[in-house]
């Protein structure tokens, strides 16, 4: 059975405003599932999931397992870069997010789609791994980290070009992944991407040698998240 969502492309949006608008759409969702459990009458639409895309100016994030020492410049430095930085409610340690990144954060029940955890972030890898197999590259899953990684076998050349972090309640999604299309690498530099000091990140545009049309690879991209979690996309 098909699994109903709403689809939103927000362009390029500040952070904490996107994150302040999934926290509002996980309470409306959460709300709504627990007055329909009390057999209560509820108007469903503001129980409808959403599948968000998104750019967001210069931002570093630290999820609530992460250590403030992954980022490598101070306030100063920051403002110098125009970046921001949030302490975050998503798994994982530290990322960067800016022009030329999807970001996506579905909204979804995973009770209702019949998944757990695991198998929600095995999917989302999944589709963005396809997607980037339409431009000719291999991606890879690596066993205890997340994300979306190219040459995991090769010692040295590991590099994650997708990285995902998730925060979950009563099964209810929010936070999602970050892919990297078009993205400024440089801001990478400043910080130990998602916690790791021996692993790179690379970008579409840096393994294929061109900028690449990133409206392209939203389409592409939603249409493989459709397929593999059976997703019924409203507008």
């Amino acid at each position: 059975m098909s699994y109903y969502v709403r689809f939103e492309d927000l362009g390029l949006k500040d952070y904490k405003e996107v994150w302040d608008y999934q926290e509002e759409l996980l309470k409306s969702m959460i709300e709504t599932k627990l007055r329909l459990r009390s057999g209560d009458t509820v108007t469903l639409n503001s129980a409808t999931p959403r599948l968000i895309f998104v750019e967001h100016p210069h931002v570093y994030t630290l999820g609530k397992s992460g250590s403030d020492n992954n980022l490598l410049i101070n306030y100063i430095q920051l403002q110098a870069k125009n970046a921001s930085y949030y302490h975050i409610d998503r798994g994982g340690d530290i990322t960067y997010h800016g022009p030329g990144q999807i970001v996506g954060y579905p909204i979804f029940d995973l009770e209702v789609l019949g998944i757990g955890l695991r198998e929600y972030i095995h999917l989302l890898e999944e589709a963005v791994i396809q997607t980037i197999a339409e431009y000719g590259l291999s991606g890879e899953h690596l066993t205890g980290a997340s994300g979306v990684w190219l040459d995991t076998a090769k010692a040295g050349s590991t590099r994650k070009i997708c990285a995902i972090g998730v925060r979950v309640s009563r099964s209810v999604t929010m936070h999602g992944f970050a892919f990297n299309v078009n993205t400024d690498l440089e801001y990478f530099k400043h910080i130990n991407p998602c916690g790791y000091t021996d692993k790179g990140v690379t970008s579409l545009a840096k393994e294929l040698g061109r900028e690449i049309d990133i409206e392209e690879v939203k389409k592409i991209l939603q249409g493989k998240l459709e397929s593999v979690f059976n997703l019924k996309i409203e507008y």
